[in-house]
């Protein structure tokens, strides 16, 4: 419809109204035409910002539009993908059903404009993710869901869907063609049908190189993976399937003797040294909470392939569709036995109570490893393997490896982590802080909803809070970590002389307690008030307020402890204690005593905002830990961004969250898989590209987690 403007004169137009019916009184049409003063009046045309004036969010909209625009050329093929379609969770089937119920498709059906919801066929729909947002801005809680829609199934089982298929339009967000592309499934299934998908050997990836299998005629190279955590079990599984002949070395046990160690450890305070909360197979995250979420992104191939992986060696498939997804101890146990099995059926060589204590080095490159029986210290124990390259994942607490590194000039760096404190509330409190009236639907993790948990940040500034002078940086960040809803506080030293706790829980977390880390970041600024220098810098500074929560606590691995109310006012909680779940003692001090004042300051700052934002955060009911140090390696090892080779050792390869690349078991696991993928390459056994399976890497010193 085309607009036609007129200028009048001002006056020339009058308003007359009675007092029930106004009216509009015209002027002369052709009379204001002939006015010589004429207003004029012009619209600003609006700005629009192009190339780099564009804001990062402008630019991503605009290139999903733009390839919706294009992958829309015939609506009834392929899959659509429908978001935010929010159901109410009195009307839900609740957190267990993972399939497509009446209630969705009636929103579903309202996306489409489609009249009657239940002559939709279930089959044509496919849940991706589901969610539960209790957040206080909704009207009510509800279960969000991402659905697919098979569009081709859909017409074949109700043809009457055509015309409202027709009329779809894309909407960022909200209705989006899925693009055909990047293979899914487990690894081990891409890994084995990739060839066949390529049977030519001409096909190239986006690079331009050819992708084909290059296995060499001459002896399988060897590697030796330092670690059995997430990145190297992932490093393992695909040099393997590629045929390397890989041998991995754990300190640790075996996790069926490590929770029998740990038993040991809870039952009689017997702390062994090799295997505990820390070492052991699985990595420090097998006694967790299991969470597999990661700032990675869900949707990235390089994700949806560990979390099919972590499927195929048996966790529950909800974890494909669960927005926060974790699996929990009792379910890492039996799936970590079935990924060893895996292994040594590919003819992996696993030695389990061996502790790497040197590299063997030639020339500038790694050609073996010395190692040893972990269990004792005799010299009579030592061997000298030899291998073409050394894939280390060790975890963060594998202090002395960073020491054996730097005695080789490997590059190790310092890296920010955060220390803090375990904060512990009664569960039942935490489900009424967030669900109010639908509190009594978790029903000890059994019930519709989930358990529920938080997740809060805040940044402080010297602004918000008085300190005194000269008291070290102020501003930094503060945070909760690893949120154990239904869990319980474990100890996770590994020296008798030090104190360290973390969080765990069971898959069900069912217990009556929730606990989280809360944490401030901590930089070279703050371990150089401290008089601690060089590349471990950060390390002799976790060390220091492990050891020194140890003294506070008496010994014996008992846990200095205060209630937030009197954290906050700076004094001893004496009597009354809430209880909590550490099971090896906690005894009442002042944990002000444990951190400078200026770290002291920004906790009690950011715990009174978190208590903003979670009315009843500040309890009595809450009791504070001490200390929680070990949230992620506190130093990088440097390497190569398309190798993964380490920039000063040729033949070393450091991985995962030991070698400051990763934070978690599934961004572990991603960065291990991608490693595998780069040794292989440089080995000779494959010739192709891993981004043009799962998308592209992230780019090394990006932390990303």
């Amino acid at each position: 419809m085309s607009i036609i403007s007129h200028n009048f004169k001002a006056s020339s137009l009058h308003l007359s109204f009675s007092n029930s019916n106004p009216k509009l009184s015209l002027p002369n049409f052709t009379q204001s035409l002939n006015f010589p003063n004429l207003l004029q009046v012009k619209c600003s045309k609006r700005t629009k910002r192009t190339g780099k004036l564009r804001y990062p969010s402008e630019k991503k909209k605009q290139k999903l539009q733009q390839h919706n625009e294009t992958d829309v050329k015939n609506k009834f093929e392929g899959v659509w993908r429908l978001f935010k379609l929010g159901i109410s969770a009195h009307e839900d089937p609740g957190k267990d059903f993972w399939g497509v119920s009446e209630p969705l498709l009636q929103e579903i059906a309202k996306v489409l404009e489609f009249p009657v919801a239940s002559m939709l066929p279930p089959e044509a729909f496919k849940v991706v993710r589901k969610s539960f947002d209790a957040r206080k801005l909704q009207k009510e809680p509800k279960f969000v869901y991402t659905v697919d829609m098979d569009v081709d199934r859909l017409l074949i089982l109700e043809p009457r869907t055509w015309e409202f298929i027709s009329e779809l339009e894309p909407k960022v967000g909200v209705i989006e063609r899925v693009p055909h592309g990047r293979s899914a499934g487990d690894l081990i299934s891409i890994i084995r049908n990739y060839p066949k998908r390529n049977e030519t050997a001409a096909s190239t990836d986006v690079f331009g190189r050819t992708e084909s299998y290059k296995f060499p005629n001459t002896r399988k190279p060897k590697v030796a993976v330092v670690g059995s955590g997430p990145s190297g079990l992932f490093a393992s599984l695909v040099l393997a399937e590629f045929g390397a002949d890989v041998t991995l070395i754990e300190r640790g046990q075996a996790v069926e003797q490590r929770g029998r160690d740990i038993g040991a450890l809870v039952v009689r305070r017997m702390l062994h040294l090799e295997s505990n909360f820390c070492f052991g197979e699985g990595g420090a995250g097998t006694w967790s909470d299991g969470k597999l979420v990661t700032r990675i992104g869900k949707n990235n191939g390089s994700v949806m392939a560990v979390l099919e992986t972590l499927v195929h060696f048996g966790a529950p498939s909800s974890i494909l569709v669960d927005g926060k997804p974790h699996l929990g101890t009792d379910r890492l146990i039996p799936l970590l036995r079935n990924f060893r099995k895996h292994l040594q059926e590919l003819g992996v060589t696993i030695r389990f109570g061996t502790r790497v204590d040197d590299l063997i080095v030639d020339v500038e490159r790694v050609v073996g490893v010395k190692v040893s029986d972990s269990s004792c210290s005799s010299e009579s124990s030592s061997q000298k393997l030899g291998y073409d390259a050394v894939i280390l994942a060790v975890g963060h607490s594998a202090r002395d490896t960073y020491q054996m590194l730097l005695s080789h000039n490997v590059d190790v760096v310092q890296k920010d982590f955060a220390v803090g404190l375990r904060i512990e509330h009664p569960q039942e409190l935490i489900n009424s802080i967030q669900y109010s009236g639908l509190a009594h639907e978790v029903q000890s993790g059994r019930g519709k909803i989930p358990v529920a948990d938080y997740k809060v940040a805040e940044y402080v500034n010297r602004k918000d809070m008085v300190t005194p002078l000269n008291s070290g940086p102020i501003d930094r960040s503060c945070y909760s970590f690893c949120m154990c809803p239904g869990g319980q506080v474990v100890l996770t030293s590994t020296n008798p002389s030090e104190l360290c706790i973390n969080g765990m829980s069971f898959s069900r977390r069912s217990s009556r307690w929730a606990n989280a880390a809360i944490v401030v970041t901590v930089s070279s600024k703050d371990f150089e008030a401290l008089n601690f220098h060089g590349p471990l810098a950060g390390l002799e500074f976790q060390r220091a307020f492990e050891r020194r929560a140890a003294t506070m606590g008496g010994g014996n691995f008992i846990v200095p402890v205060q209630t937030v109310t009197d954290f906050l006012d700076g004094k001893i909680s004496e009597t009354n204690l809430p209880t909590s779940s550490y099971r090896l003692g906690v005894k009442a001090a002042n944990l002000h005593d444990l951190f400078p004042a200026h770290l002291t300051a920004a906790l009690q700052h950011s715990i009174l905002l978190f208590d903003n934002e979670l009315p009843g955060f500040v309890s009595k009911s809450a009791l504070l830990h001490g200390v929680e140090t070990r949230t992620s390696s506190p130093v990088q090892i440097t390497r190569r961004s398309d190798t993964w080779e380490s920039t000063s050792l040729k033949g070393l390869y450091p991985i995962g969250e030991g070698a400051g690349y990763a934070g978690g078991i599934t961004s572990a696991a991603v960065d291990g898989m991608y490693a595998g993928f780069a040794l292989a390459q440089n080995l000779g056994l494959y010739n192709g590209s891993m981004d043009s399976i799962l998308g592209k890497a992230q780019t090394a010193g990006f932390f990303k987690y």
